[in-house]
């Protein structure tokens, strides 16, 4: 149901506070401020609000700043108000061509952007907390294997320098690397943990790994990225957001750019899915065939490459919906 919505209210968020601006629908002066970035600014700021307006009435959007605007997000929602957190890059674009930035004039130009795109708004919700859990440790695992590989560069002065000047160094980063292999096993097994506890991932996990060359931190990732297949309308959609869908380029009679995937992605999802690619070419017979026929063709290597990216997305879309195992066609025939 559409609501039409009166105030607009913009919100710059920072790490220390947060940075409003009040638009109204009929015109009038903008009113701004600043409040804390915690509980007690933002309660009084949500109760001197609703003492002058309707809920009903207000609108916030605010840019996606990641930990920063959870709190005000946990707050708004639990105040029943309607909130819009938008992509920094979606706002900075529809405001043309500007000069000079203040935290000010980004608040104003957040409630600007809420008021003249409400046919494109779509109201914002906190994912359940086993999600927000999910990423959390995805996060932590992903900079643990970066601190890990970054220490194992220690070992490449074995080549260069005497054994004598390297013996504490190596045996300190020695300790280092076990250390956060230790880690490591500890983080990936309070992954299995919350997927074994929560049935709706752990359905959708086995469902996934029937995939040819998708193992566990593929369906986990695939699990926490789409809110267990919730976000995202088709496979079409996310093979969009993880920067693998194929886009033309071309204008009028002169420009005929070739079809290539947009920078703008998501770069986690791509990498894990390059790798669940480059498995499902080596194991998956289906896969293999259709590798050595398009480059046989003439077609180029990671062109093809990318195409068993997104046929591993649709895969993965066609058995949740499915609600059934991944079935191999080739094996049926045989």
């Amino acid at each position: 149901m559409k609501k039409n919505y009166v105030i607009f209210i913009g919100l710059d968020v920072s790490k220390d506070k947060l940075d409003y601006c009040i638009a109204t629908k009929e015109g009038h002066q903008n009113q701004f401020g600043i409040i804390s970035n915690n509980a007690k600014g933002i309660t009084v700021f949500l109760k001197s609000l609703i003492k002058k307006y309707k809920n009903s009435d207000i609108v916030f959007c605010l840019e996606n700043t990641g930990v920063y605007s959870m709190p005000l997000c946990y707050w708004l929602q639990a105040n029943g108000l309607d909130y819009w957190v938008v992509s920094a890059l979606q706002i900075k674009r529809s405001k043309g061509i500007t000069r000079g930035k203040t935290d000010k004039t980004d608040a104003q130009d957040i409630a600007l952007y809420a008021m003249s795109h409400t046919h494109q708004l779509a109201l914002s919700k906190l994912p359940e907390n086993d999600f927000i859990e999910l990423r959390l440790l995805l996060t932590e695992r992903e900079k643990t294997i970066k601190a890990i590989n970054l220490f194992a560069t220690t070992a490449e002065n074995k080549n260069y320098l005497p054994k004598e000047l390297l013996q504490t160094t190596l045996l300190h980063n020695k300790q280092v690397i076990n250390f956060l292999k230790k880690q490591l096993k500890q983080i990936e097994a309070s992954i299995c943990k919350l997927i074994a506890r929560n049935p709706t991932f752990k359905q959708q996990d086995e469902l996934l790994q029937t995939i040819p060359g998708v193992g566990r931190q593929t369906a986990v990732t695939f699990i926490a990225y789409t809110q267990a297949f919730t976000l995202f309308t088709n496979h079409r959609q996310f093979a969009c957001f993880a920067g693998v869908a194929p886009f033309e380029y071309s204008s009028g009679s002169s420009v005929r750019g070739r079809t290539k995937v947009s920078h703008l992605a998501n770069k986690k999802i791509k990498t894990v899915l390059n790798m669940a690619a480059l498995s499902a070419k080596k194991f998956d017979p289906q896969m293999k065939a259709y590798y050595e026929r398009k480059v046989s063709e003439g077609k180029n290597k990671m062109l093809v490459l990318n195409a068993i990216r997104c046929k591993i997305i649709s895969r993965a879309f066609a058995v949740i919906n499915r609600n059934t195992p991944f079935v191999n066609t080739l094996k049926a025939v045989g």
